[in-house]
């Protein structure tokens, strides 16, 4: 297969996954009741933390400058965590016990109004 036909599929390909960004949704009006304690550490831990807070050798190929130990670690990352796992995004985490939908969505309100 010729190099620009391989791009040109792969940009399909990219274009049809209807990723949402962060700069796509907007925060409820009024704000959010989610917070890192009542929602953000207990998503983080039961469906990241396995590989982004792990020790280089454990982290089953996950970039290790992409590191969720924290709040302000989510912050900086929030942009990409929210393409790869908010809302209708589902490419991460890999697995069969993904977070439901109804989660995801959770994440992208807390995400989009500032992961407080």
């Amino acid at each position: 297969m010729r190099p620009a036909l391989v791009l040109f599929a792969l940009a399909l390909a990219l274009a049809s996954c209807g990723y949402e960004t962060i700069d796509e949704a907007t925060c409820p009006p009024g704000g959010t009741k989610l917070t890192y304690a009542n929602f953000g550490e207990q998503f983080f831990v039961g469906y990241c933390d396995e590989c982004h807070s792990a020790e280089t050798s454990l982290r089953k190929g996950a970039p290790e400058n992409y590191v969720f130990a924290s709040r302000a670690d989510i912050v900086q990352h929030k942009d990409r965590i929210f393409a790869r796992s908010a809302g209708s995004n589902d490419s991460m985490p890999p697995g069969p016990d993904d977070p439901p939908i109804d989660e995801r969505n959770k994440l992208a309100e807390w995400l989009v109004c500032g992961a407080p």
